[in-house]
C-alpha cells in the first residue's frame, strides 16, 4: 500500500503561508534549493526544472501529488495550468472550474475517499503538497511528515495543519540541518 506523505515547508512557528497566502517570506537559499533538487526533484514545478538543470530528473519518491486550491492557484494565476506535469495531479477544490489541462484532476468532494483509493494503487508515494486546511482534512490518512523548517518566525498566517482538535502522534525518524539555518525532519505516524 502506498503512503500519503505531507512534505511541506514551514516557518519556525509552523506557518506555511502568510495571512494572504504569501510564501515569499520563507528564506529559500541556494543550499535548500540544491537539497530539494537532489532529494525530492519531483517536488520542483515542471516549468522551473529546466532552469535548475533537473528537467529529466526521475521521480525518486512521489508519482502523485494532491494539493488544495491555495497551493494550485498561484501557478494558475501565472498561466501554469499543470504545475507538476511529471506527476499525477489532484487539486481539491469546490470553487476552481474544471481543469483546462487534462492531466489535472479536480476533486470536488470526498478527498479522504480519493486518497484512500490512491493509496491502494501500485506506485510510489503520494505527496500532499498543501495546504493547511486540506492537511487537516486528510490527517487520518497522513502516514509520514517531511517538514522543511525555515529560520524565520511568521507570527500569523496559514498553519501547517488546520482542523479539528485531533491529537495525532508522530515519531521523528531523522533530522538534517543545513548551514543556511534550515532543517528537515522526517516523522512517521504512530500505529
Amino acid at each position: 500500500m502506498r503512503k500519503l506523505v505531507y512534505y511541506v515547508g514551514a516557518s519556525l512557528d509552523g506557518y506555511i503561508a502568510g495571512p494572504g497566502g504569501e510564501f515569499d517570506f520563507l528564506p529559500v537559499s541556494e543550499q535548500i534549493t540544491a537539497w530539494i533538487c537532489d532529494r525530492y526533484p519531483e517536488t520542483v514545478p515542471t516549468h522551473v526544472r529546466p532552469a535548475l538543470g533537473i528537467e529529466d530528473a526521475p521521480n525518486k519518491t512521489f508519482d502523485t501529488v494532491v494539493m488544495g486550491r491555495g497551493s494550485y492557484e498561484p501557478g494558475l494565476a501565472a498561466g501554469v495550468k499543470s504545475p507538476f506535469a511529471h506527476l499525477r495531479q489532484f487539486v481539491v477544490s469546490t470553487t476552481i472550474p474544471d481543469a483546462e489541462d487534462p492531466p489535472v484532476t479536480i476533486v470536488r468532494a470526498d478527498p479522504l475517499g480519493v486518497v484512500r483509493s490512491l493509496k491502494e494503487e501500485e506506485g510510489q508515494y503520494i505527496w500532499l503538497c498543501g495546504g493547511g486546511t486540506l492537511a487537516g482534512e486528510l490527517l487520518p490518512e497522513i502516514d509520514e511528515l517531511i517538514i522543511k523548517r525555515y529560520p524565520v518566525v511568521a507570527g500569523a498566517g496559514i498553519p501547517m495543519i488546520r482542523g479539528n482538535f485531533e491529537p495525532t502522534l508522530f515519531t521523528p525518524t531523522a533530522t538534517e540541518s543545513l548551514d543556511d539555518g534550515a532543517s528537515i525532519t522526517w516523522l512517521k505516524r504512530n500505529t
